[in-house]
């Protein structure tokens, strides 16, 4: 089967080439994402594997189905960005990568946590530059701290063992809430009492209609002054215009992300030379207590090696007619 990788950097090739099933499987890898401007790349292919930026909305999965497309394959978990009524309309199949590493994004989570509130990364420059000072470097103990978590997945549940771990008192919200998290100590409220009882606030759940700018000038306004507010999920669920009055107010103490609402005209590219046309997230980064990382937390090993013979396996499945839970439907 010929699938038309896009979205690819170097990462992705090394971690398929590893899997790549070369007889059954033949994957030729686009640097550009897929939308509407480059979905003339996938005419010859049977399939297209795509990612979190890649815009597959109803007009490219019309094109998609001209080009007898019969396959989507999400090498991520999100699918927020797949149009899945025109996909079935279509007859398109659309299967995903569920669980590639709830581990790594959970610790890059923690990583944000720890590094905004013990400044490691500006403690970092200063001793490049020879400034050995301690002066505005204090942090403070996340041990004790109550840690509200949205969402308890499989990435909020590991997040929830490792704060837990660290001595903190773990308060989660969940549609559907877990036995095992609870008999572990974790705490189910409602999503209105743990934004305004947390110092540190973790988001892990997907966007949706219904999640859509589930921090807002409403939520924020609620919270405990100085609260910490940590996104490794997707960028909707934060309307960033409220969240920088939030910073400027010190409602928000400190902000931690790893999704942006917009990174898809920023993110898996070098700008550094380049004048960035978006104001909201060059105020973000104006900021002394944000931190921004552009959608690294799945970047592991184990991760990429998850994401890769998943994805691959996904293909297998569909070309032998097998059932599969990683297809993902419309409702």
């Amino acid at each position: 089967m010929k699938i038309a990788v896009f979205s690819t950097k170097d990462y992705d090739r090394q971690y398929f080439s590893k899997v790549e099933r070369r007889d059954a499987i033949k994957l030729k890898f686009f640097d550009v994402p897929l939308k509407k401007d480059t979905v003339s790349l996938a005419e010859g292919y049977e399939g297209v594997c795509v990612f979190v930026n890649d815009h597959l909305d109803r007009e490219v999965i019309d094109a998609l189905a001209s080009y007898n497309i019969r396959l989507i394959a999400l090498r991520c978990a999100g699918f927020n960005n797949v149009d899945l009524k025109a996909a079935e309309k279509n007859d398109i199949t659309v299967v995903r990568v569920p669980a590639y590493s709830p581990e790594a994004v959970a610790e890059h989570a923690l990583a944000l946590i720890l590094t905004l509130n013990r400044k490691t990364h500006k403690a970092y420059n200063r001793i490049r530059e020879g400034n050995f000072s301690l002066e505005r470097l204090i942090g403070f103990d996340v041990h004790k701290k109550t840690v509200g978590v949205i969402g308890t997945g499989k990435i909020g549940a590991h997040f929830c063992r490792i704060t837990k771990g660290l001595g903190c008192k773990v308060l989660a919200t969940d549609f559907y809430p877990s036995e095992e998290l609870k008999s572990y100590g974790i705490q189910y409220v409602e999503q209105s009492e743990l934004v305004k009882q947390a110092d540190i606030i973790s988001l892990h759940c997907p966007l949706n209609e219904h999640t859509h700018h589930l921090i807002n000038e409403d939520t924020l306004s609620v919270m405990k002054d100085g609260v910490m507010l940590i996104n490794t999920s997707r960028g909707g669920l934060i309307d960033t215009s409220a969240v920088i009055e939030a910073l400027k107010s010190g409602k928000v103490g400190y902000l931690g992300i790893d999704v942006y609402e917009q990174e898809e005209q920023l993110f898996f590219q070098d700008l550094s030379e380049s004048v960035i046309q978006d104001d909201q997230i060059t105020r973000l980064i104006s900021f002394p207590n944000v931190l921004i990382t552009a959608h690294q937390g799945f970047l592991t090993a184990e991760a990429l090696t998850e994401i890769a013979t998943t994805t691959i396996g996904n293909i297998e499945d569909f070309m032998k007619g097998k059932s599969s839970d990683n297809v993902v439907r419309s409702s």
